[in-house]
């Protein structure tokens, strides 16, 4: 899964995975960005996730988003 977002200015940007019960599952980014365009792959092979409904955040200065992404194995 490839998670895309971009960047107007500069700043320290965290992205994050969490399960249904709000537990952290996976720190993506965290990190000073640039301005621009970025893509981060979530590997789920890796964190040996089950299938289910996961969200995840994105916190960027004083933006923030949270979306539903669905784990299908």
């Amino acid at each position: 899964t490839v998670i895309n977002y971009q960047l107007p200015v500069a700043g320290l940007v965290t992205l994050k995975v969490y399960d249904v019960l709000g537990r952290e599952v996976a720190t993506l980014v965290n990190e000073e960005k640039l301005a621009g365009s970025y893509n981060v792959e979530f590997g789920m092979q890796k964190l040996e996730l089950s299938s289910g409904i996961y969200f995840y955040k994105l916190q960027a200065g004083s933006f923030v988003e949270t979306k539903k992404m669905i784990l299908l194995k």
